[in-house]
């Protein structure tokens, strides 16, 4: 039978792995050695605690974090209304969560988390999503990703990647805005027995979502790096990067429950970028690069 501290093992092994080829895919961006990840462990006062691994003025990377956690307590009221149970369950959750920003426009910025969570009542069930937010919308940047995630999904189940892309635009997307956050992935929530599934066969899953992070990532970083921009493309990054921030701060379930849960408030709020921008009215000129990368963010399009 799986074990918590068997899925909670495993997570410990892919934040190393990530942090290890992020790392080495950011020494070819120039200097080796200059982004370098930094840890901070810490303790929840009610139980558990993490690593959180912080990047900082790399190469290719300005800002980002591979962080994991694993807390535990008496489950929290927000989430009392959608687990079934007496009132005095206690929980446990454990999961690796990243985002990256990097210097250059033409990257792209990233999202993923895989996470796992149960009760001491036996409920359990696994939840995550990877997506991708560009600057600047490159189909076949585009095609490239979600054709990973497809193949990642496709070892498993033939609807997982349709069902869980739709799950995704849905889930990252604007409201008040009326735009997706970017060219969305996939995103899956609660996956349990109630799916057909062994616990086991879910895991196995979660874990080709999470294996599929760092070569694929990578390969943007490396393939974009040297693309030239200009001040008036920098400043459409820091007007991006603001909506990150928007949606990250009204919306993010994974925000909600670090805060909610009286999470170590530095860990969660690494998603942040260093720099954002906020201008007003900002309209992109006609048949810009900007308006056509508003074009493409919204809800449906078939990237494959």
């Amino acid at each position: 039978m799986l074990t918590k501290e068997q899925i909670t093992e495993w997570l410990k092994q892919l934040q190393d792995a990530i942090c290890n080829a992020l790392e080495q895919a950011d020494d070819k961006g120039g200097i080796a050695g200059t982004g370098r990840f930094k840890e901070d462990s810490w303790e929840r006062q009610e139980g558990g605690g993490g690593r959180t691994r912080v990047i900082e003025h790399g190469n290719i990377l300005e800002k980002g974090g591979v962080n994991f956690s694993a807390v535990h307590g008496v489950v929290p009221l927000f989430l009392k209304e959608d687990t079934a149970g007496s009132g005095t369950e206690t929980f446990y959750a454990t999961g690796v969560s990243i985002v990256l920003h990097p210097k250059s426009p033409m990257v792209p910025i990233i999202h993923m988390n895989v996470r796992y969570f149960e009760m001491s009542n036996g409920t359990w069930w696994f939840g995550g999503g990877i997506d991708l937010t560009p600057h600047y919308v490159n189909k076949d940047d585009a095609r490239f990703f979600h054709t990973a995630l497809k193949t990642a999904c496709d070892k498993h189940a033939p609807n997982y990647y349709p069902d869980f892309k739709k799950w995704a635009d849905d889930y990252f997307f604007i409201t008040h805005r009326n735009e997706t956050r970017g060219i969305g992935g996939i995103f899956f929530d609660k996956l349990d027995k109630s799916t057909g599934k062994s616990k086991e066969e879910l895991f196995a899953f979660l874990q080709s979502v999470g294996n599929a992070f760092a070569p694929t990532y990578t390969a943007l970083m490396l393939k974009n790096k040297d693309l030239p921009y200009t001040d008036k493309h920098k400043q459409w990054q820091l007007m991006r990067r603001g909506r990150y921030v928007e949606f990250n701060l009204v919306y993010d379930k994974g925000t909600k429950f670090g805060l909610e849960t009286n999470g170590r408030i530095e860990s969660i709020l690494m998603s942040l970028p260093e720099t954002a921008g906020w201008f007003y009215n900002h309209v992109p000129a006609v048949n810009s690069e900007e308006e056509k990368t508003l074009a493409y963010l919204k809800k449906g399009i078939n990237w494959i």
